[in-house]
């Protein structure tokens, strides 16, 4: 089979995406062939997933945007926590947008000639969620609670166990 003919099979990866937002039932909305949003509700918050390919690089974006904001006036705090979260992460960042304040996080997946499955997209998606779920406690301690950046931090790390 010619390399042309092998593309042509393989499934656009904001396609594969958005065939799994349907399946869950996520809202979703489709902006370009190369973007899509998704809203996925999360035990602490609402998540919007900003979700982009990017053919040239051979990269899948994902950015989780938490439902919380910083303050200016908390935002060195945010920063030490940011630095001090993404030190115990191992694939993809937390991040702070400048402009209005939002914490969101970001993860890339790059992609070979081989094209993606439904499945790695679900991890991806999976992945942010269940990152953005650990530590969205730590950013309410500290913007809300008012603890310091390490305070906020060992509440997230801390990990219970059993049923009461």
């Amino acid at each position: 089979m010619s390399s042309a003919a092998q593309q042509a099979h393989i499934e656009h990866p904001i396609d594969l995406i958005e065939g799994l937002a349907a399946s869950r039932e996520w809202p979703f909305e489709r902006g370009t062939e190369d973007d899509m949003n998704v809203c996925i509700s999360g035990s602490h918050s609402d998540y919007h997933l900003a979700i982009s390919w990017r053919p040239d690089l051979g990269g899948l974006h994902v950015a989780c945007v938490l439902d919380t904001r910083a303050p200016k006036g908390k935002r060195n705090d945010v920063h030490e926590l940011l630095a001090l979260i993404n030190e115990q992460l191992w694939l993809g960042h937390f991040d702070i947008w400048s402009g209005d304040g939002a914490i969101l996080f970001r993860n890339t997946m790059f992609v070979s000639g081989e094209g993606l499955s439904e499945g790695q997209c679900e991890e991806l998606i999976n992945h942010a969620l269940e990152t953005c779920e650990r530590f969205f406690p730590a950013f309410q301690f500290l913007i809300w609670a008012g603890h310091s950046p390490q305070q906020a931090l060992e509440s997230s790390l801390f990990e219970t166990r059993g049923d009461a």
